[in-house]
């Protein structure tokens, strides 16, 4: 395959899979932008591991794409929808690392050395809309907790590993316009927890830049994805710039620029055209 950038920081056209060796895993990668984003991952070169919500189908659907890249995948679903779900994620993880480990005889896979993983992307996140006055405190509970507290309890949970092993990396996805703090109308929500992945990305970088850990967010524009209806996409191609919506692909090109660069750390990266919504 080409690949433009590689782990050391580079931009020059290359042959080699920059991920070779490493295990990834995509927490909402059967899907949208993470799904995207495993499929580049695969070509270059890392084991993935695919976290879905509900869907068998399309859980079968990625790794059958993924393997029709020549790459390797496993993948599991589990709900996240409390703290104690993420517990489940990561023992979820562990359990395909371990078959991964028996299959391949692999002895770094057999002395525990991938139960954690190099590289997490994190592209989970609910979205509701709401005037600031018509939020209930349930959707404040439910939105910050989905959207910085589970995104930031599995950052905490693969730190360690990151650091023992002098290597990581780390991406996390905010909302469209949540790269500086604004004001919401009909968002705020949701806005406010996404915003504040920033300063969880900024506080990895300060921890563990040292230790070759990088934290990144990036702040997606109005995506096209299978998850948006009708009104959802009509809303999305009006607002956005160039009289079209993102399409994931594009989102993942830039992630993939971000997890290859050494050099891009603690950063809060829009993608998005410009738009204001």
């Amino acid at each position: 395959m080409s690949f433009f950038q590689n782990v050391d920081g580079g931009v020059e056209k290359t042959e080699r899979k920059p991920f070779s060796g490493k295990r990834a895993l995509v927490i909402g990668g059967t899907g949208g932008v993470g799904k995207e984003i495993a499929l580049l991952l695969a070509e270059a070169g890392a084991r993935i591991t695919l976290h879905g919500g509900s869907s068998q189908e399309r859980l079968a659907v990625t790794m059958e794409a993924i393997y029709e890249r020549g790459g390797e995948a496993d993948g599991f679903l589990c709900r996240i929808d409390n703290v104690e779900a993420v517990d489940r994620v990561f023992s979820e993880y562990s359990a395909c690392a371990a078959r991964a480990a028996y299959l391949s005889r692999n002895e770094r896979f057999i002395n525990g050395a991938y139960h954690s993983p190099d590289i997490l992307v994190y592209a989970y996140g609910p979205f509701k809309r709401a005037a600031l006055n018509e939020t209930s405190a349930a959707d404040w509970q439910f939105l910050t907790q989905q959207n910085l507290t589970l995104p930031g309890v599995a950052v905490s949970r693969v730190l360690p590993s990151m650091l023992e092993r002098k290597w990581g990396r780390i991406l996390l996805f905010g909302g469209t316009n949540t790269d500086v703090i604004r004001g919401f109308v009909t968002t705020t929500a949701y806005s406010a927890a996404k915003t504040g992945l920033g300063v969880l990305a900024k506080s990895v970088a300060k921890a563990a830049g040292g230790a070759g850990v990088t934290c990144n967010v990036i702040c997606p524009g109005l995506t096209d994805t299978e998850y948006a209806d009708e009104a959802a996409r009509a809303y999305n191609q009006g607002k956005s710039p160039s009289g079209k919506a993102l399409s994931p692909k594009m989102v993942a090109l830039t992630a993939m620029y971000v997890l290859a660069n050494r050099s891009i750390n603690g950063a809060i990266i829009p993608v998005d055209e410009g738009v204001v919504v």
